[in-house]
């Protein structure tokens, strides 16, 4: 007995018995295309392997010994063996830059002024008289009515025990930043502006009546930053700034920015800031509008900031640097709103914004 190789067949069978008839296979090849499985040589086809084998062969003929020859397989490009394979070697990643000191000496900016600003300074007639503290009547104590100081509190004096009890506030500062609004002392943000109002404040204390001196020197100016793959861009949103007597000061890791309130008995806004990446202090620059001061920083290495700047309590005096300019002025009036004692004055009574915000050990920035 001899084993028949037929495709489907697969029987054993006596050589002398073999007649024209005895195999039923298929001549075909089996083909296997979208889960179908069937015989070129016929129509029938299924998607059940067992089925597929136990489809009947369509043409009868003698038993067969001989294994029918496998289909050629495609014969390989040679040429393409051949050719050599090219391996891409990319650049080596750079590493960092070293950060430098933050007390590396600031530069002063020049910035631009918008002659809307310039000509809105120069006719201000400042009165040396200060305004009257609304909180206090004529024998010195305080109006009933008169809302609390603390950032947060909505109680007002009444003249009653309850004067006494603890203020819920919030120590820090408001910031917009993309849309959300939150208190710089603690975590809880919102887009909505009246439950950012409605906040409950994050520390008890005392309440606050009178604002004190140093309040008074200080205005509390919104900023806002964005950044591009080149550059980060700071905003701060003020009006009625003097543009000739503020200063703008970077180092490569440092911000400060010091506006001054001609109107508000020379108040400032004090803005100190350690950046979180390195800028190309030679290519900064600053524009000076009514509505805002814009300071455009380019980064000096690539790479995306996850924020603007670190939360430090305390940062080094500002440094000046011994080949910096004068701030410029453009034109001799301005010289008569420039008075150096003025500005020595706003500095040992103002407060730095970033010392406002790190008041809480979250330490937004």
């Amino acid at each position: 007995m001899q084993q028949c190789y037929n495709r489907g067949c697969g029987q054993l069978f006596d050589p002398t018995t073999n007649s024209d008839d005895s195999c039923r296979h298929h001549p075909g090849a089996p083909f296997f295309h979208d889960a179908y499985k069937g015989w070129s040589c016929c129509s029938k086809k299924s998607v059940d392997f067992t089925e597929f084998l136990n489809i009947k062969g369509c043409t009868l003929a003698k038993h067969s010994n001989v294994k029918p020859p496998e289909p050629e397989k495609p014969a390989k490009d040679n040429e393409a063996a051949d050719k050599e394979v090219e391996i891409e070697v990319r650049a080596p990643i750079k590493e960092s830059l070293p950060r430098p000191a933050i007390e590396t000496p600031l530069t002063a900016l020049q910035p631009t002024v918008a002659p809307g600003l310039k000509e809105t300074i120069d006719s201000l007639k400042i009165s040396n008289v200060a305004a009257p503290i609304e909180a206090a009547t004529d024998d010195g104590g305080i109006a009933i009515g008169t809302s609390c100081k603390n950032n947060g509190c909505t109680y007002s004096y009444t003249n009653t025990g309850s004067d006494y009890s603890e203020c819920t506030h919030h120590p820090g500062v408001p910031i917009f930043h993309e849309g959300m609004k939150f208190w710089s002392c603690c975590q809880k943000r919102t887009s909505d502006f009246a439950q950012f109002m409605a906040q409950k404040g994050c520390v008890y204390g005392q309440h606050k009546w009178i604002k004190d001196d140093a309040d008074k020197k200080v205005v509390q100016c919104r900023y806002d930053w964005h950044q591009t793959a080149t550059n980060v861009v700071v905003a701060i949103y003020a009006k009625k700034y003097h543009y000739a007597q503020s200063v703008i000061e970077v180092n490569p890791i440092r911000l400060h920015v010091l506006l001054v309130f001609p109107e508000q008995e020379n108040a400032t806004f004090n803005l100190d800031l350690e950046l979180r990446g390195i800028i190309n202090v030679e290519k900064s620059s600053a524009q000076m509008y009514g509505t805002k001061v814009e300071i455009t920083m380019p980064k000096l290495e690539p790479g995306s900031w996850p924020k603007l700047n670190f939360p430090r309590e305390v940062l080094p005096a500002a440094k000046k640097s011994p080949t910096q300019a004068k701030p410029t002025t453009t034109d001799e009036s301005d010289e008569e709103f420039f008075d150096l004692d003025d500005i020595q004055s706003v500095q040992s009574h103002g407060l730095r914004l970033s010392e406002m915000s790190l008041q809480s050990p979250n330490g937004l920035d």
